[in-house]
């Protein structure tokens, strides 16, 4: 701390001011540490990657090391013993830190290793939700949305407690992190954010009654091959009763396992499915750029194609073939960056029958049976025998 200019004391140069707001609520004060981190880590030799700021790399011949950094909590991963306890080493006489060994708790998720890979868990956040609305004893429910009512903005009374209702979907929205099967309703409910209603509440109800009686399922994370991206790709054309627009969901696999999912609503308008369709390729085709860099960064290449599934056949035809139709004309010239990835070989649409189409999940309610296939199909299960009962 120094005394600002203008505000010196010739008589006192050492003595500072008494702050009336604390570091932690100075804009500047994330970017100002941000930056004195990572000034610190390149110069010991690592680099910034450039997919992802929070992400810094070492590698020297073999040994390899990664930083993970988010504010003041950090993940160091190393390729040997003798490596991560050097840059423990230099760390911890550049900042005042502590080694809390193997990871087991990050950001309010909890990691437990088993011997097939690890599982992600957040059973003790979902419980503190449940029980801060006072639902923790209410009756389950085997699917978080139901199928047979479609709500619309305007639908029933305005809710009473708006605030409630908006604390309660953006504290699920940090639920689905690690919970892609209730990526979808989360989505929908967040939509009516701005003027809650009866219908919304009790939606959102719904989705705490399904978490209630799902508690101990959460994310796994096996060890498998990391040579193949696998995606799927499913748009819900004009779902949206109030405004016709659609929504576009999608997952990532990397070998097996599932590294990154999405459902959004989408700010445009199509005129048919094939257009509604073609756009969630391209939005899945630039995510899996994007892994497909970052793993590159992570010295993991992985030089097969990236496999698409679509359930309609016309994003093939589109992806596969330049010539301009009546009907596609008028897409934006960004969406067909697909076409050269399909050209140069690096991406691959394929169609898949819509029994198999697990990205029906970000798109649309389903029945409980499909809708236990599908989440189970995600890895969203039960914890191994031998971390039953972890939190």
């Amino acid at each position: 701390m120094h005394q600002p200019l203008g505000y010196r004391d010739r008589t006192h140069p050492d003595y500072v001011c008494l702050l009336r707001k604390s570091l932690y609520g100075l804009k500047q004060a994330p970017r100002a540490w941000y930056k004195r981190f990572a000034d610190y880590v390149i110069s010991i030799g690592f680099s910034n990657s450039k997919c992802d700021n929070s992400l810094f790399i070492y590698r020297k011949g073999f040994d390899m090391a990664y930083i993970l950094l988010y504010v003041d909590d950090i993940i160091l991963t190393a390729s040997s013993n003798a490596l991560y306890v050097s840059i423990m080493h230099l760390l911890s006489s550049e900042f005042a830190m502590k080694d809390l060994g193997s990871l087991i708790y990050f950001l309010g998720i909890a990691m437990t290793r088993h011997k097939g890979g690890m599982f992600l868990s957040q059973q003790k956040y979902a419980e503190e939700i449940i029980e801060w609305v006072g639902m923790s004893s209410c009756k389950s429910s085997h699917t978080p949305i139901d199928t047979n009512v479609n709500v619309t903005a305007s639908a029933s009374t305005t809710y009473a407690d708006p605030s409630l209702y908006r604390s309660l979907a953006g504290a699920f929205q940090y639920l689905t992190s690690i919970r892609p099967d209730i990526s979808y309703d989360v989505q929908q409910v967040c939509l009516h954010m701005h003027d809650p209603r009866v219908d919304h509440m009790q939606a959102l109800k719904r989705i705490i009654r399904y978490i209630q009686g799902m508690l101990d399922h959460s994310l796994h994370l096996y060890s498998s091959s990391i040579s193949s991206l696998v995606s799927y790709t499913d748009a819900d054309w004009g779902g949206c009763p109030d405004t016709r627009r659609y929504t576009s969901g999608y997952c990532v696999f990397l070998g097996d396992k599932l590294i990154s999912w999405s459902s959004k609503r989408q700010p445009t308008l199509s005129r048919s499915s094939a257009e509604a369709e073609y756009r969630g390729v391209a939005n899945v085709v630039s995510e899996s750029c994007w892994l497909h860099n970052l793993l590159l960064e992570l010295h993991c290449p992985i030089n097969k194609a990236t496999i698409v599934y679509c359930d309609n056949v016309s994003p093939i035809y589109l992806s596969g073939n330049p010539v301009q139709h009546q009907r596609t004309k008028h897409i934006e010239m960004d969406i067909h960056f697909v076409l050269e990835k399909v050209a140069l070989g690096q991406v691959r649409v394929l169609h898949v029958p819509s029994r198999y189409q697990i990205a029906d999940i970000f798109t649309k309610g389903l029945l409980h049976i499909l809708f236990e296939d599908f989440r189970d199909s995600l890895n969203v299960r039960q914890p191994p025998a031998s971390t039953a009962g972890v939190c």
